[in-house]
């Protein structure tokens, strides 16, 4: 009962974690961190993430024996989760500190003065994938 609670929390936060990645991200130019992610990198986290949240609400929402609710639909959202997760962790590699003579400085942004919120959203959005992996493996969604 407790996984199934934690499972209906974490979706919509998921959620929020992709939307406001994109937010962040998507106006191009100096963004906080050391480098410049890839456009392509970006994409790729919303586009899954949007499809693992859209197919994870639709997974939960309909009963187990239609085609919505079934395992094949659960499956291919975890899928994506995943594959956003780890899409979101490359994009924290943009706080990874440089070396070198020629080094630049961080740059920083209006939403916060170091990493903390993109490692408190991609951190919490891997946990968040192990818990509802944890859940449909358990069979407790």
């Amino acid at each position: 009962m407790l996984i199934e609670i934690l499972v209906y929390i974490l979706t919509p936060l998921a959620a929020v974690v992709v939307v406001l990645t994109r937010l962040r991200l998507a106006r191009g130019g100096a963004v906080a961190g050391q480098f410049q992610i890839s456009r392509r990198l970006l994409m790729v986290h919303t586009v899954a993430g949007t499809v693992a949240v859209l197919l994870w609400v639709l997974f939960l929402a309909f009963p187990e024996d239609s085609s919505l609710g079934g395992a094949v639909v659960g499956i291919v959202a975890l899928a994506f989760f995943w594959v956003t997760a780890v899409a979101g962790l490359l994009i924290l590699s943009r706080w990874l500190p440089t070396r070198g003579r020629h080094a630049d400085d961080r740059a920083t942004d209006s939403w916060s003065e170091g990493p903390g919120l993109s490692v408190l959203a991609h951190v919490g959005l891997l946990v968040g994938v192990l818990v509802f992996t944890y859940a449909y493996l358990t069979a407790a969604v």
